[in-house]
């Protein structure tokens, strides 16, 4: 029993070595090294491709070109035949929390993603060995209008908080069709009672408008009261409410909205109440259909984050078709795609392919599939000042491939996020190398152990 407990012990050790990357003297009183990658292939992805050189200082891109100089102190890297791309960003990912859907409120714009983020879930670390460096996180689409998001950046071995990306515009998650519809957890269940409202889909557009008609009725309370205390009068301040608060900033135009949607006539109607009260929803999540309605959607000025071709896995999803990104991008709309993954594991760590689909049903060129999960989802999240392309004065959110980023053949070397190195494919095979030589030793004396407490048996 010891034994085991000591296995369990040694492998969450290694876990967390493996997490802590290695700190120079500079790092540790606050400076970074600076790092000069060359003769790599560059995907700046703004102003396209070429053979050169990324200098980094102080956790940003200080220059990009075909020569320059590298910082004094510098780590250089020789990428010669590599490629180079800026992290890929994830606009829809359900990483890093788990039993994050309130499916007994239809309005649960009380709750926050970013309170329950844990740093120690492992899709952290796959995501980043894929090469994504930053993800929208977002809950489940249990309610019209549900919590608040979350942009993290994949810094494997900080807390919660050093996850967080503080540049991002906060924003909350909407939902429409079949998920919201659904009413509650008893109903699940099979019970006639607690059944919550609404239990179709024009009730999903009730709900969502009586919230902001009572948002707006809030936000005038405020107002009234600011104007009284303004005259000197002594009066008392309204009751908070935090489910109307976020509501408040929507209308404000201060929270973004991403809205789960697959139907077209859905994606319309939602379209609508936003122009009714006078807000833009900033992205439309999965938006299936939007090739149907790709007009509205771009001159409503709404983004488009997508599946490359996912389709037929539910009623909803039966119209979707493998070219929605390439139509939604020729007329005009703003596309990322995304990978709705959970676990890290899968879609979220070949994001790269995924894009490539975009070239292979769509035609678009190499340059603007990658576009779509670098670039394009950073101007959906507003953090395209700072990350999504390679350009001097940006974080330095880079990966390293060993071939065509848009290869299913290549795979991720390095992964750099704000200048530091938080994955690299030698040392993972390494520490793995290591983790299974210990496991083989301990297993070894366990059964060692095993065999000196069985007393040796007295010949008959």
């Amino acid at each position: 029993m010891r034994i085991r407990t000591a296995f369990i012990l040694l492998c969450c050790a290694w876990a967390l070595a493996a997490q802590q990357p290695r700190r120079t003297l500079g790092e540790a009183l606050g400076k970074k090294q600076p790092l000069l990658i060359q003769n790599a292939t560059i995907h700046t992805i703004t102003k396209g491709a070429f053979t050169g050189s990324i200098s980094v200082v102080d956790g940003k891109i200080a220059d990009v070109g075909e020569k320059i100089l590298a910082p004094a102190g510098a780590k250089i890297i020789n990428a010669s035949g590599k490629h180079v791309i800026p992290g890929m960003i994830d606009c829809h990912t359900h990483i890093a929390i788990d039993a994050i859907n309130e499916g007994s409120v239809s309005v649960s714009s009380m709750t926050s993603v970013a309170d329950v983020v844990n740093a120690e879930q492992r899709s952290i670390y796959y995501a980043l060995a894929g090469g994504v460096t930053t993800g929208n996180v977002l809950h489940g689409s249990a309610n019209a209008i549900g919590g608040l998001n979350t942009v993290l950046k994949m810094r494997w071995g900080k807390d919660a908080g050093g996850l967080v990306m503080a540049e991002a515009p906060p924003g909350i998650k909407f939902a429409l069709g079949e998920n919201p519809k659904r009413q509650g957890m008893a109903a699940q269940q099979g019970s006639q009672a607690a059944r919550r409202y609404p239990g179709t889909r024009m009730g999903v557009e009730d709900v969502i408008r009586q919230a902001f008609i009572d948002a707006r009725a809030y936000s005038f309370q405020w107002k009234s009261y600011e104007q009284s205390r303004a005259k000197g009068e002594n009066v008392l301040p309204p009751r908070r409410d935090l489910k109307l608060e976020p509501l408040v900033e929507v209308l404000e135009g201060k929270r973004l909205v991403h809205a789960h949607s697959y139907r077209a006539d859905e994606i319309l109607m939602l379209l609508r109440l936003a122009e009714e009260f006078d807000f833009r929803i900033a992205t439309l999540q999965h938006v299936l259909e939007g090739y149907k309605v790709a007009k509205e959607i771009a001159e409503h000025g709404a983004g488009a984050s997508t599946f490359s071709d996912w389709w037929s896995y539910k009623v909803e999803a039966f119209d979707a078709i493998p070219h929605n990104a390439a139509l939604l991008r020729e007329k005009g709309v703003l596309v990322s795609i995304n990978s709705d993954d959970a676990s890290g594991a899968e879609i979220m760590r070949r994001l790269n392919t995924e894009a490539a689909k975009a070239v292979k049903y769509g035609g678009v060129s190499d340059n603007d599939a990658l576009a779509m999960v670098t670039l394009n989802p950073a101007k959906q999240l507003g953090i395209d000042k700072y990350v999504g392309s390679i350009e001097p004065g940006k974080h330095a959110d880079l990966v390293i491939y060993d071939g065509d980023p848009l290869s299913i053949y290549s795979r991720v070397e390095k992964v750099f996020i704000d200048g530091e190195q938080y994955f690299d494919r030698e040392t993972d095979a390494m520490l793995r190398r290591e983790l299974d030589a210990q496991k083989k030793g301990l297993l070894e004396k366990e059964k060692l152990d095993e065999r000196q407490r069985t007393p040796a048996r007295r010949p008959s």
